[in-house]
């Protein structure tokens, strides 16, 4: 794969949907970007993709829910991968509102302000129900963003982790199950310290007592803004995560790794 593609829609869970996309880093592999749709009685979109893919999402979150029906927007937080398609679904979908922080409402305002009756100022710790169920905001265990907000969903027993468990693969999968355990453990290790180096600034017993926190959730399912929907597997993405905080950081290719990488992909 050597350009962004967007992959149909599936049942994540018996209530919500992922619209999957991979994006290729040369040198490094492929990263999911993923967005969920959240079928609890007032919907909420989690994420909108990256611009290059727009179209292809629209229709894709278009084939799982109208969007008309579309009621809440949660963003993750506002990298250019998770807030794509955001203006066009404020045009799209008349009933939409976004979840997000007031630095989130901030780094947007530096580009293309929020209409501020749009928007719904939510904190970790804080909560919002949506008809058959109350979210609970979360700031995950990793991040690359200081506005990053997750939620447990209760009902369907979902942890959306935001960047946080995100893994670079090296081909597309069906679900975290799916991938060989070594190649998991690795891109996992890999994303993490790539997305999130402040983890080797930190105390490593602070870190496992954030991790068990999540682990007192005991959700059933998590999912990931980078990784295929992961099914009871929670203790082994908490095991890759104490791991990549006592890793080698992470250290990018530099310009004669640019230049081997721009030969390769000439000679194609």
């Amino acid at each position: 794969m050597d350009k962004p593609t967007m992959f149909e829609p599936y049942r994540a869970t018996q209530d919500i949907d992922a619209l999957p996309s991979y994006f290729p880093i040369p040198g490094l592999g492929l990263v999911p970007i993923n967005a969920f749709v959240l079928h609890a009685a007032e919907t909420v979109l989690v994420d909108t993709g990256l611009i290059l893919l727009s179209d292809e999402y629209v229709e894709a979150l278009s084939s799982v829910i109208s969007l008309e029906e579309l009621r809440w927007l949660w963003l993750t937080h506002t990298d250019p991968d998770h807030i794509g398609s955001l203006h066009r679904l404020l045009e799209e979908a008349p009933n939409l509102r976004v979840v997000t922080t007031f630095i989130g409402v901030g780094k947007m305002s530096l580009f293309r302000p929020l209409p501020l009756d749009r928007v719904y100022l939510l904190n970790p710790g804080q909560s919002l129900s949506v008809g058959d169920r109350t979210l609970t905001a979360m700031r995950p265990p990793t991040y690359d963003a200081p506005e990053t907000t997750g939620f447990f969903d209760p009902k369907s027993g979902a942890f959306f982790s935001a960047d946080s468990f995100g893994a670079l693969m090296s081909e597309p999968a069906g679900s975290a199950e799916d991938m060989e355990p070594e190649d998991l453990r690795r891109g996992m290790v890999t994303w993490t310290t790539l997305d999130s180096p402040w983890l080797h600034s930190i105390d490593i017993d602070r870190f496992l007592v954030t991790l068990n926190g999540v682990r007192d959730l005991s959700p059933e399912v998590i999912l990931s803004s980078h990784l295929p929907v992961a099914r009871g597997m929670t203790d082994t993405l908490l095991g890759h995560l104490a791991t990549a905080a006592t890793a080698e950081p992470f250290v990018g290719p530099d310009q004669p790794a640019l230049e081997a990488i721009l030969s390769q992909l000439a000679a194609r």
